[in-house]
């Protein structure tokens, strides 16, 4: 028989993907044609054709056709998000402009000016999210963030082609895999979370995580599933005599168990210092009903819970009602925890389906049930409506800095709601931690910047006096008052800070002219002039970050100019480290005769060369380990996930991929961050701090001391041990070769009787 041809094994691949592609979009109708939206099947199969044939001859980094793509993210925008056909063609057309000849105006004459309006926004954000212009991710935000503005669906098919995007992460390199995992955990699942897209954000968190953090990743997993039959048994136990009252009642229900997320349970071990198994609330119950009446759903909510709290004890501290008052992104629920048989306490949701439904799909979901029929969403109202309002707000005076700017956006979008009351009875939703200060600037920046004080239930309070649910506040003022720089350090919301900088930015900028001034006639008199280098000296030699900060202590005296600087410019002097980095000095262990000396090899810092390959990791070795920079943030020592991030200088810093700092370079300058990997062999010492916490008795610090030094051979650099009523606290600083060297400790130290806890600490 003989061989196929060439050419037939190409035809056969050809007609295998064009199967493929036809397939997948038959899936996307017959899935939007399951949906209450009106069936504009016509449309979207014009949408589809053009879009075929526009990216025709296109492949992904996996190697599929790139027309996949689209029609992946159209199918999100319509099964998950419940989106209708304007969304799910925008979907289908929205890398058309971005990737080809095809215009703006050639969509609007083709499909509308609506769909058009959406794609041109979408491309505006665009950008190539995998290309090389994606690192002033920072700037494609504030464009994304305007956009939304206009259609809210906007920044909901940029969340599914963000989803899409991780979903398929594997096919890109690791450097690349960091800033995308970096991006989406700092800026896309935080939106989605605003958005009420509970379940896309929690997929989001979980993939990003499994990229950065793949081992951690992996193991908690494999514990999931190895605990998964002990919680079943707990979930029937839990749930058997609750099933019993609600069939008693009549009510239609549905049980599931909420298991918590990966990101979710590792988040926690970091933050509380904790192991996967002292994490107890892993499982949630949750009671989804379909109320007999619709507008009595939320009183059907509380007799539930009335029912439920007859049969185990419940948590006083612990009953949380979203539904008289829904969160910002319209989660409704009532969150009750109880004490089960087995001595566990346990978080019940009892929530309508129509709750349900807006708590894992989001706005999208509300227009299923404005009067009976689906309307696609076009904006929404209230919370929504106020959120974008402040964001425009921000935007209408950027941040000169895109960190800043980044931060001013975190700061509404993570925060958790409190409900305040204004003097005659209004109800204002605030970000919990806010204070007097911030409420002023919520009402109104006059307010905000002439505040004085205010009276909380009716008792005088300071500006920094912080706020809690239930409040009624009133704001005291005075025309002779003013904004005052130190106000930044306790305003917690995006709005109160950024016109806060705003006015001060505003008032310094006539001090950083005078201050500009001052240097440039300084340096004339050197016969120099001013560059961008001789700035970059001298902010190093003062221990400045920015040019304008160097600016600004000019001129308000705070830096008087002289001999010295001039030394520093002409380098008669070497410079004093840059603020806030530290060059490892480890220390080799030589043998007892010999003192301990710093490892000198390598010692000039690691130049970026033209050209550098950023797919390829750097291994740090004991040899090079000395041509990096090392933060102060986070303190990565061997066995840590790690990545290096290229500075204006072209030097590498080494981060942990989990650091704040680092999450903020990831979303800010993606194209300069590198793999990073170990490859040390216990030859050097790094600094590490224990904590520890127990029960006093005589000899706790002989046993604590003996497990460090005698059976570790390791040496305590500094212990502080304090004891009150019989329980002390203390902090171990010691040199370990690595992280494996840590958790080693840390485990033989919780078996020391009455040690109640240990943990590290940076």
């Amino acid at each position: 028989m003989d061989e196929p041809k060439p050419m037939d094994a190409e035809l056969e691949r050809e007609a295998a993907e064009e199967k493929m592609v036809d397939d997948a979009f038959q899936h996307l109708l017959d899935t939007y044609l399951l949906s209450p939206h009106r069936k504009k099947v016509d449309l979207i199969t014009k949408a589809f054709n053009f879009a075929r044939q526009a990216h025709k001859g296109v492949r992904r980094l996996s190697g599929e056709p790139y027309i996949m793509h689209p029609i992946a993210v159209a199918q999100i925008a319509s099964e998950e998000m419940g989106l209708g056909s304007t969304s799910i063609c925008s979907a289908l057309l929205h890398d058309v402009v971005e990737d080809t000849d095809y215009t703006v105006e050639d969509i609007s004459n083709m499909f509308g000016p609506k769909i058009a309006q959406i794609v041109d926004g979408l491309t505006k954000i665009s950008g190539g999210i995998f290309g090389e212009q994606a690192s002033a991710q920072a700037e494609n935000f504030k464009k994304l963030l305007l956009t939304m503005s206009d259609d809210i669906r906007v920044i909901l098919i940029k969340i599914c082609d963000r989803l899409h995007n991780m979903r398929t992460l594997e096919s890109q390199p690791a450097n690349k895999q960091y800033k995308i995992a970096g991006e989406t955990l700092y800026i896309y699942a935080p939106l989605a979370n605003r958005l009420g897209l509970n379940k896309i954000k929690t997929e989001l968190e979980n993939l990003s995580f499994r990229f950065e953090h793949p081992e951690e990743y992996a193991t908690i997993q494999k514990k999931l599933a190895s605990t998964q039959a002990s919680r079943d048994v707990l979930f029937d136990q839990f749930t058997a005599p609750i099933r019993k009252a609600l069939d008693e009642m009549g009510v239609k229900y549905e049980l599931k168990m909420r298991v918590k997320s990966p990101y979710s349970i590792w988040n926690k071990m970091q933050n509380k210092h904790v192991s996967f198994d002292e994490i107890y609330d892993i499982l949630a119950v949750r009671i989804i009903f379909t109320p007999n009446n619709r507008e009595n759903e939320i009183n059907e909510c509380f007799n539930i819970y009335v029912a439920i709290s007859k049969i185990y004890k419940s948590h006083p501290d612990r009953l949380r009602d979203w539904l008289s008052h829904p969160k910002a992104n319209g989660y409704q629920a009532l969150h009750v925890t109880l004490m089960s048989r087995q001595g566990r306490w346990i978080e019940v949701q009892i929530r309508s389906d129509k709750m349900d439904e807006v708590a894992e799909q989001g706005f999208a979901a509300h227009w299923k049930y404005k009067e009976g029929d689906f309307v696609e969403i076009t904006e929404d109202e209230g919370e929504l409506n106020d959120w974008l309002s402040t964001i425009k707000e921000i935007l209408d005076d950027p941040q000169p800095d895109a960190m800043d700017f980044l931060d001013a956006i975190k700061l509404n979008l993570f925060a958790s709601e409190i409900f305040v009351f204004t003097p005659k009875g209004e109800i204002k939703t605030m970000p919990a931690g806010c204070t007097a200060l911030d409420f002023a600037f919520q009402i109104h920046t006059f307010l905000g910047s002439h505040c004085i004080g205010a009276k909380v239930n009716h008792k005088l309070v300071p500006l920094s006096h912080k706020l809690q649910s239930g409040d009624q506040v009133e704001i005291l003022t005075s025309k002779s008052q003013h904004v005052d720089a130190s106000w930044i350090n306790f305003v917690s919301t995006a709005k109160a800070r950024s016109k806060i900088q705003s006015i001060l930015r505003r008032n310094g900028r006539e001090i950083q002219k005078q201050g500009e001034e001052i240097l440039t006639e300084f340096l004339q008199r050197h016969d120099m002039e001013l560059t961008s280098s001789v700035l970059d000296k001298l902010c190093a030699y003062h221990e400045i970050q920015k040019h304008e900060s160097l600016f600004l202590a000019l001129g308000e005296k705070k830096i008087i100019l002289g001999d010295k600087d001039i030394d520093e410019l002409l380098g008669k002097k070497k410079s004093s480290s840059t603020i806030g980095w530290r060059r490892y000095v480890p220390f080799i262990k030589k043998d007892k005769k010999k003192a301990e000396t710093p490892h000198e090899a390598g010692n000039e810092l690691f130049v970026v060369p033209q050209g550098f390959n950023k797919k390829k990791p750097i291994y740090i070795s004991e040899d090079n380990i000395h041509q990096y920079l090392f933060p102060d943030c986070c303190h990565p020592i061997p066995g840590d996930d790690i990545l290096g991030y290229i500075d204006g200088k072209n030097h590498i810093e080494i981060h942990k991929r989990a650091c704040s700092v680092a999450s903020k370079l990831k979303s800010s300058y993606g194209n300069r961050i590198v793999d990073a990997k170990w490859d040390m062999h216990k030859q050097l010492f790094f600094d590490a701090t224990i904590q520890i916490t127990g029960i006093d008795r005589k000899g706790m610090l002989k046993d604590v001391a003996e497990v460090i030094t005698d059976e570790f051979n390791i040496d305590m650099r500094h212990i502080t041990i304090s004891s009150n009523e019989g329980i002390f606290t203390g902090k171990i600083d010691m040199r370990v070769y690595d992280r494996e060297n840590v958790k080693t400790i840390i485990e033989k130290l919780k078996k020391v009787a009455n040690m109640q806890e240990v943990q590290q600490i940076l």
